[in-house]
């Protein structure tokens, strides 16, 4: 038995591949049956790998503007290296290796056992995310990896680059088709037909499969890039909007409205970019999938905005008649002060009218008894 072997360049979407939400190439009937291998956030992966290295950078600086406050953000905002890389392995096609058949279940034990023996064999591509998809036509692998060197004479001593991992790897850049990448793309692939191998399955090369599959991974990676840069844009309008709503939980009854709005952008179909297709360029896929949602976004946040400063007018609103209150308040405060003082004031000269009330009435009884003055006489 024979069977191609493909491996793309992912464009990274973590939350597509641990389905966070779902595209609509995706069956969730059969959402079980993915497995997951690695989960880690990738920031937390950032910080194993280089604090240290950045704390003996700084310690170095003498001048603060030089120092690094967050080396993953210092990457993910360059434009020298990308924060982290993704491939993406499939063997066969949906005719003859579809996931709800014998060959999807072959397939998917064949890349398993690919990805046990991947971090091993590359040590300085650290792996942070790695799904397998039973759940779409065909299965296939996701692995995003940080590549990272160690030693380094400029800089960080571990920093991130692609070049100097698979350098160090054994891959040295050659030709414009023998690139490090190209020469790493294609060791892999004969890593994954040794499985296959095992598995008694044959690695189907077809003609010049080799070269237009280099072809393909370059414009591949071109297309990653410019939707990466979709994907910022898109990343910038999400944070915008989170600050909005930030500033909008703070009003009465809002947090259910920010929840279910939250909700709405990072699980809806409506608000996700989908995967591109593969034969689609930048320019269309820009065109037809990532500006419409980012006006979809920029409608939301539009409306998000005249709800905020209308609940914002309320609140001053309801800011001013508390302030109105209060003074009602301390004024009705002191009002009652004063009069308890004249309260207590006049309580303790009713006492003295009510003493001599008394002594009055006690000596009107003893003039005007009727034998007092009989006895007198």
């Amino acid at each position: 038995m024979q069977r191609t072997i493909s491996v793309m360049v992912g464009k990274g979407s973590v939350n597509h591949n641990s389905r966070i939400f779902h595209a609509e190439n995706t069956d969730p009937e059969r959402l079980h049956l993915n497995v997951v291998y690695y989960n880690t956030p990738i920031k937390e992966v950032y910080r194993e790998l280089f604090d240290d290295a950045v704390k003996r950078y700084n310690e170095n600086q003498t001048r603060n503007d030089r120092c690094i406050d967050n080396y993953y953000e210092k990457i993910r905002s360059g434009k020298q290296e990308k924060p982290f890389h993704e491939i993406i392995l499939q063997i066969g096609n949906r005719d003859d290796m579809n996931a709800k058949t014998a060959g999807g279940e072959h397939a998917a034990k064949i890349l398993d056992e690919y990805l046990k023996s991947f971090q091993g064999r590359n040590p300085y591509l650290k792996v942070f995310s790695a799904h397998l998809h039973m759940d779409e036509a065909t299965p296939h692998l996701h692995i995003d990896f940080i590549p990272f060197t160690t030693g380094s004479k400029r800089g960080l001593d571990t920093r991130v680059s692609l070049k100097q991992a698979l350098a160090a790897q054994g891959f040295k850049g050659g030709s414009r088709q023998e690139t490090e990448w190209n020469q790493w793309v294609y060791s892999e692939k004969q890593q994954l037909a040794a499985v296959m191998e095992r598995h008694g399955v044959e690695w189907e090369q077809k003609g010049t499969h080799k070269e237009h599959l280099t072809v393909l991974d370059y414009k591949k990676e071109q297309r990653s890039q410019e939707i990466e840069e979709l994907e910022d844009k898109l990343a910038d309008k999400k944070l915008e909007f989170n600050t909005v709503a930030k500033r909008i939980t703070n009003l009465d009854k809002a947090d259910e409205s920010i929840e279910n709005i939250s909700q709405k952008v990072y699980h809806e179909p409506e608000y996700q970019l989908p995967e591109p297709p593969a034969i689609m360029s930048a320019k269309s896929y820009k065109t037809k999938f990532a500006e419409p949602l980012i006006k979809r976004l920029k409608a939301l946040i539009k409306s998000i905005l005249v709800k905020y400063f209308a609940a914002r007018d309320d609140y001053e609103r309801l800011n001013q008649t508390n302030g109105r209150l209060y003074k009602d308040n301390e004024r009705l405060r002191n009002s009652n002060e004063k009069l308890s003082v004249e309260n207590t004031r006049l309580k303790d000269e009713n006492k003295d009218y009510l003493f001599c009330k008394d002594i009055l009435l006690y000596d009107l009884s003893v003039v005007f008894q009727p034998n007092a003055l009989t006895k007198e006489m």
